[in-house]
């Protein structure tokens, strides 16, 4: 394998099988350890940190909506149409990343970040950090007491990267850390 077939395949994965890379990644990269419940995702047994790994891939929006007429075309042209973001170009793309199912009260750090065609951008904050200025709801589904959300887009990354980037790796880095 080399770092173009590890992007394509990350673009590729599925939900569940993508958050299980992103956890091995952060786990090594961190040096953490597993959960203590199913509650968050690793343990942090230096400094005694619940933490919880959030991550997307940053896709441009799609050119054709889906409707009642277009569904068809949507599905064939999904297989074919190059929807994948450098971050050396991202001011100049319209895309939304949605980090979703964040409960601030079962984690104390959260691992986030975004996976560009040119890069990979960890972010790391603190869960008491986590509200407005991030645009976080706590509205994500009615009902769900304690779950919220934030969306990540052109208009709010610069915010995230100069608050609070943790690591930037190309594919060839994680490559490497996962090998």
């Amino acid at each position: 394998m080399d770092a173009d077939m590890l992007r394509e395949g990350i673009f590729a994965l599925k939900t569940r099988r993508f958050g299980k890379v992103t956890e091995i990644m952060i786990s090594r990269l961190a040096k953490l350890q597993k959960a203590k419940d199913q509650f968050h995702d690793l343990y942090d047994d230096v400094n005694r940190h619940r933490a919880e790994v959030k991550f997307s891939v940053v896709a441009k929006k799609a050119e054709i909506p889906v409707n009642e007429d277009t569904v068809l075309k949507c599905i064939e042209q999904a297989t074919h149409e190059e929807r994948m973001v450098p971050f050396a170009g991202w001011r100049s793309y319209e895309f939304d990343c949605n980090i979703q199912q964040v409960k601030r009260g079962e984690f104390d750090v959260l691992y986030y970040g975004l996976f560009f065609s040119d890069a990979i951008f960890i972010f790391k904050i603190d869960s008491g950090d986590i509200g407005p200025q991030i645009h976080y709801s706590d509205k994500q589904h009615k009902g769900n007491v304690g779950e919220g959300q934030f969306h990540i887009n052109q208009d709010i990354l610069q915010f995230h990267v100069d608050r609070y980037l943790y690591k930037r790796l190309s594919y060839q880095e994680l490559l490497d850390l996962l090998s």
